[in-house]
This record gives C-alpha cells, structure tokens and sequence, in this order.
C-alpha cells in the first residue's frame, strides 16, 4: 500500500507536466505495474466496498463540494437532476437490456446489475479532467453538480437490482420507496449535521483543532446517514456545500491550513484510486479462464458503445425539450446550442466507485447458494467500461473541446471584474480606516496610518495592473515584477536570518518566528497576484 501511494503520487506529479490528464497517464502506469513479475495483488479489501465507500468516497465527494458553486449547481439544478437522477437510471436500464440481449444465459436481474455498477460517471475522473481542459464554467457546473449526486442513485439502483438477482422479491413500489428514502433521509442528515457544525467551527479559535474537525466531517455525515440506511452521499455532499458557500466566516489561519491539507488529501486519493484502477487488470483476467477471448472482447466493446451512445441518447433530449415545454425556460436560458451538450455527453467518464461497487457482487446466491450468475464476466465488463471512458473519452476531450472551439473562460473579462470588486472593497475600508483613525482610541504615529493605506491601495492596484503592458526586456507584466522582488527582498532577509541562528546569535525557536512571519508575507505577496 505504501508502495501504491509513493508510486501514483510521483506518475500524478509527472503528468502535471505531460499534455495528457494525470487520471489517464495512472490508469495507464497501473495497468503496465499489473503485469510486472513479482509485483504483489492488491488486496481484496482494498476495494471492498465496506472499506472504499466509507473511507474513500467521502473525502472525495467532500473536497469536490467544497470547491463547488452552491449558487452555479442551484442555477443549474434541472440539468444537474436530470443528469444525476434521470441518466442513471436510463442507463442502468439500456446496459442491463442489453448485456442480458447479449450474453447468452445472463438472467435480465443481474444484467441490471451491471446497469447499475457502470451507470455513474466519477466524481473524480469528471472534476480532474474539467480542471485540467479548461471547460466553460456552466458545463464544469453540470458535470460536477451530477457527479457528486449520481454515485447515491447508482448504489441505490445496484441494491435494487442485486435484491432482485438474489431472489429476494424486490418489487418497484419497493424500489421507489428505498430510493426515496436514500435521498431525502440523506439531505436530511445533511441539513441536520451542517448547522451545528458551522456554528463550532465558527466559535472554535484554534486552527490545528478546527482542521481535525474538518477531516472528521466527511466521514461524521457518511456514517450517520448509512447508520439509517440513508444516502451517505447525499449527506456529504449537502454538507460540504453548506460549509463551502459560508467558508468566508471561518478564522483565516483555519482556511489557509484547510485549503493546505485537503489539497493533499485530494492528491493523494486521487492518484491512488486511478492507479487502483490499472491494477486490478492481471486480478481480473484470471477469473476469466473459461471464455473465449474474441466473445469477452465483443462483450466488452457492445457495453462500452451502449453506455456511450445511451448518454447522447439522453443528454440532447434532457436539454431541448425542457426549452420546447416552458417557455419560461427559453426566456430564462440562452439557448445552449448542439457543442455544449455534445461535450457533456462525452464526458461521462466512469472511475473507481464502479469498480468498488462491483467487487460487492456476492460469489453466489443467498437462496441455494448456486454462483452468483457471470460475477467474473461482470466484474471484468466493469473494468473495461471504466477503462474505455476514462482512455477514449478523457484523451479526446481535449482535442474536441479545441475542434468545437466552445468559448471558454475569459480572462481580461474576469480579471476586470476581480478588479472591480477590489476597488469597491478597498474604498470601503479606505473609508472605515479613516474613520477609526478620527476616534482618538485609535490613535497611530502618521507613518504607520499611512502603512495602512499604503496597503489598501497597493491591494487596489495590483489587479487593475495585470491589466497593463508588459516589460520590454523581460516580457512580465508590472504584477509579476512586483512579486518576484518581493521574493528576491524576502529572500535576502530569510538569508540573513538563518546565517545568525548558525552564528548562535538567535537560537531555533526566533528562527522559525521570524521566518513564519516572512512565509506569511510571501504568500500575501503571491495571493495579492495570484
């Protein structure tokens, strides 16, 4: 396991220079590692789903709502059910008609089966791959907003669906009632955790403490929700949104050493699960020995195209007749046009949570306990759909979003923008400077009120600056200068420091206190260009 994290950690820090996305290049190095003599399996409960969906799956899902717009997916909640909700269940129902259409003796219940484990796109595979092309902000939102939503209707389908396989007489009153109480039972968990949690993590004043909390918070609000046979997902999820959108009333050294440490979560889990995914290759051929390969291959190939094709399917009806039906709708929304849902469409990669979910197939029936119908075949149909989604889809994504020339981000529009809220937010504390300055409590030598508002304009121009010329000689702009000599200054002065702790003149303990006071001046620096 050290060796899986240490590995996926290095091939996730090399892609980020290669022009390839770092899930692809992980699945990749993962499948080759898998056939390397003498490297060890993966161990079975590595992605036992009472192990990866408790432990895994809510950091996840908790990081992606936490960087996600509350206001963006409620603008765009009727594409985001649709997707999360509708397509799930569409898909399920295409890939198990047709798996169980196409494999002889494949009993239609665990066809459905399959339908489920392969219906949701990842929240990782979506979130990494929208990051790194570039996407419009609207179709970033829709494809975030449905990732963090769908895993809770694809796991309540695979338990309907595997009760059925199983003989155990699941009906659709019971299915709708099951799925009905997963999502409200876990918005309500939600709704009830997030409150109280805002409120201690408001109240608390020691970031170390607060940053403990906010590691426990994923998995606090997962495992109440399971305890009442909810949607742990949808817990999750509602929390992380809640304390996302309110992040601004927490402390701020708790939300410069939160951003810090689950950035590194993210990293880390992110790299490990791709690179679980190339692993379990050599695990999966083995139990494949009794079928003929070109069949398995053709199998593999049909689900691939099914689940493909069943989300255009999906995706351009789930756009334009909305608009068709309410004319509200067409007032409200620009029209979308064919490239955006096309890209959304294509990008339906599937990841890791399918996988998780498939190795919970049961190896046999609770009724006589005769096999389980095709396990080996459906566990390995899984992989090849994630495989083929994450290698077809994820290395054209790219290509496609430049060939239908999607008008992305605008910079100099975003940067002016940015601009413009600083210098509103500057004058008002230019404002609320001079007016605590007249209150004679507040009394400052003129040098250091002049600090002050030294600091308020400079606050106020940098952005309007990176708006400017660039430097003939160097080609940076004004704002890059500025930053890189005030790293050269602080540089000079974290030198001298370290040169008088050698010389015995401060001990250790001044030295980390004045190079933390240079750090926090470093990264101001940065953050005011950033």
């Amino acid at each position: 396991m050290l060796l899986l994290v240490a590995g996926s950690a290095a091939v996730a820090g090399a892609a980020r220079r290669a022009p390839v996305p770092a899930p692809l290049l992980l699945v990749a190095a993962g499948l080759a590692v898998s056939f390397v003599p003498g490297v060890p399996e993966v161990p079975a409960y590595v992605l036992d789903p009472h192990v990866f969906l408790p432990l895994i799956l809510p950091p996840l899902l908790y990081t992606a709502a936490l960087d996600s717009s509350y206001l963006g997916l409620r603008a765009a909640l009727r594409p985001v059910a649709l997707l999360s909700v509708g397509y799930v269940l569409f898909a399920a129902l295409a890939v198990g008609w047709a798996a169980h259409l196409l494999v002889p003796g494949l009993p239609l219940p665990a066809a459905l089966v399959l339908g489920a484990v392969v219906a949701p796109p990842d929240a990782v595979a979506a979130t990494a791959v929208a990051r790194r092309v570039g996407l419009p902000s609207r179709i970033t939102t829709i494809l975030q907003g449905e990732s963090l939503v769908n895993d809770a209707t694809a796991i309540t389908a695979y338990r309907v669906a595997l009760a059925a396989a199983l003989g155990e007489g699941a009906t659709w009153a019971g299915a709708i009632g099951e799925f009905l109480l997963a999502a409200i039972g876990g918005i309500a968990v939600g709704l009830l955790l997030m409150v109280p949690i805002h409120w201690l993590r408001t109240r608390l004043r020691e970031a170390l403490l607060l940053n403990t909390l906010s590691l426990l918070i994923p998995f606090v609000a997962y495992g109440l929700a399971e305890w009442v046979h909810a949607s742990g997902v949808l817990a999750v999820v509602v929390v992380g949104l809640y304390l996302g959108h309110r992040n601004w009333q927490v402390d701020f050294a708790t939300r410069l050493q939160e951003a810090a440490v689950w950035r590194m979560v993210a990293f880390l889990l992110e790299s490990s699960v791709f690179a679980l995914i190339g692993l379990q290759l050599a695990v999966l051929l083995e139990g494949l020995g009794d079928y003929e390969a070109t069949r398995v291959a053709w199998y593999a190939v049909a689900v691939f195209l099914v689940v493909a094709v069943s989300r255009f399917v999906w995706v351009y009806p789930a756009t334009f007749l909305p608009r068709l039906l309410s004319r509200r709708i067409r007032e409200r929304e620009a029209n979308p046009g064919w490239k955006g849902p096309f890209v959304i469409a294509w990008a339906g990669m599937r990841g890791v949570v399918s996988l998780a979910i498939a190795f919970s197939i049961p190896t046999t029936t609770h009724g006589d306990g005769t096999p389980f119908p095709e396990r080996d075949l459906l566990l390995f149909l899984t992989f090849t759909t994630v495989i083929g989604t994450l290698v077809l889809q994820g290395v054209t994504l790219p290509p496609l979003i430049r060939l239908l020339k999607l008008p992305g981000r605008d910079p100099q529009a975003e940067t002016l923008a940015e601009a413009n809220a600083q210098a509103q937010a500057s004058l008002e504390a230019e404002r609320r400077l001079e007016e605590l300055l007249a209150d004679e409590r507040n009394a400052l030598p003129p040098p250091l009120a002049d600090r002050l508002r030294a600091v308020l304009e400079r606050r106020r121009n940098a952005v309007w600056e990176r708006l400017g010329t660039v430097n003939p000689v160097t080609g940076e702009s004004v704002d890059d200068t500025y930053r890189r000599l005030a790293r050269e200054l602080i540089g000079a002065e974290r030198a001298v420091f370290v040169k008088l702790r050698d010389a015995r003149y401060i001990d250790d303990e001044m030295l980390r206190t004045l190079l933390r006071r240079l750090d926090l001046e470093e990264a101001a620096a940065h953050r005011e260009t950033a």
